[in-house]
């Protein structure tokens, strides 16, 4: 285990009112690996002609094992298996995993298990085992309801198949949820509304609508800076496809509760709930990142990102690096996560986490012109302020 600082203590009861119990406590599992690698993804994803199952599910509970020395035995609201392709996990090493974390933590009545699956690496069988294992949410990334859009976005399924995939999930649990991408190449309003339209069609409680970002390193990014990638919307369109995206969702019953993702009355996602209102995470797995409460101290944490080192380390020293944050880092991370909700953040929590009082006073100018609203103790960013999101919060973070 390696620390920027001297590793803390464990845990102990004294730690029962700290802040992140606001937000809870999750853990997310990182997967690295995909059948192949999608040209507008940023991710820490690899492909992999042969994994050894068995050596990566020890690797994860040594993981586990070594974090759960750290936070101690808390409360468990939700666990997320992220990827690469969670779905080309077996289903015994999503089992071993499962039971491990019980053994560290106590499960909550209503603990939230989430695993990523793509339609193509998906069948029957295997969401009846992830099912058994434990497994009660599914988060299918369909990414397109159009083939030749599909196609374009390097996706290695069809309409058809991502279809089946997704009904073959609603069959087997109570919450799916699946995604989708906007601001496509080539994409017309009229045609988004419709593929909209057909999505609601499809039953799911929650969708998570992307708008495609082009990411430096990816293959997307290379075809872009040679001028290559065209048929993209410009600024103006692609908020014109915001307010789209809004109006028809708020219309079928699903409003956005954060920028991108939408949900009927109580389907949130628990586990992306707790980045949002800055509870605690235990990151594991290769590049996966956290944020744990230890004593009186925030830490950041991370781990080595490539998969064979990674594996190699959890056999000696393990993975976990921790940097201790600032009162400062808190509130800023705050501000920003929170701020991509619906309901805003709290005031006095973001005053309390910065160790000073905002000046509300220069926060005039954003809601006078729409973009801020303040609420007592609630401070909430406009569905106006929105698609400016990223310069209303550089705003207010001056003021920190």
């Amino acid at each position: 285990m390696k620390h920027s600082e001297a590793t803390p203590r464990p845990a102990t009861q004294q730690h029962d009112v700290e802040d992140w119990r606001t937000g809870g406590f999750g853990l997310y599992i990182h997967w690295p690996f995909c059948q192949s690698k999608c040209p507008y993804c940023d991710f820490n994803s690899h492909v992999a002609t042969s994994i050894d199952q068995q050596d990566w599910a020890k690797a994860y509970v040594q993981e586990l094992e070594r974090t759960a020395e750290l936070t101690g035995k808390r409360l468990l609201n939700s666990i997320y298996f992220g990827g690469g392709t969670p779905s080309l996990m077996r289903m015994d090493t999503v089992e071993r995993i499962l039971v491990h974390a019980s053994k560290h933590w106590t499960f909550a009545n209503d603990i939230e298990i989430t695993l990523e699956a793509n339609p193509g690496s998906v069948d029957a069988a295997n969401f009846r085992g992830y099912h058994a294992a434990g497994v009660n949410r599914i988060s299918l990334g369909l990414q397109a309801l159009d083939d030749l859009a599909l196609r374009m976005l390097g996706r290695m399924h069809t309409v058809d198949e991502g279809l089946r995939a997704l009904s073959t999930a609603q069959s087997t649990f109570d919450r799916v949820s699946f995604d989708l991408i906007y601001t496509r190449q080539n994409q017309t309003m009229e045609g988004w509304q419709k593929e909209l339209e057909r999505a609601l069609s499809l039953g799911s409680s929650h969708m998570s609508l992307y708008q495609l970002s082009i990411e430096n390193g990816t293959v997307f990014g290379e075809r872009f800076a040679r001028g290559q990638l065209l048929g993209l919307p410009d600024e103006n369109l692609g908020a014109d496809f915001f307010d789209l995206t809004q109006d028809v969702m708020e219309a079928a019953g699903l409003p956005s509760y954060e920028v991108s993702n939408h949900a009927r009355p109580g389907s949130e996602s628990r586990h992306n709930m707790i980045y949002w209102t800055a509870g605690d995470y235990a990151g594991i797995g290769p590049g996966a990142h956290g944020r744990l409460t230890i004593g009186a101290s925030r830490y950041a944490t991370t781990m080595q990102p490539s998969p064979a080192p990674w594996l190699a380390q959890t056999r000696t020293s393990g993975n976990l690096e921790m940097e201790k944050l600032v009162d400062t880092d808190c509130a800023l991370e705050y501000l920003l996560m929170g701020l991509r909700l619906r309901a805003g953040i709290t005031l006095s929590r973001l005053e309390k986490m910065a160790g000073k009082r905002l000046p509300r006073n220069q926060l005039g100018d954003l809601v006078d012109m729409g973009m801020l609203h303040i609420d007592e103790d609630m401070l909430q960013v406009t569905r106006r302020g929105r698609p400016l999101l990223n310069a209303v919060i550089e705003q207010i973070a001056r003021l920190l």
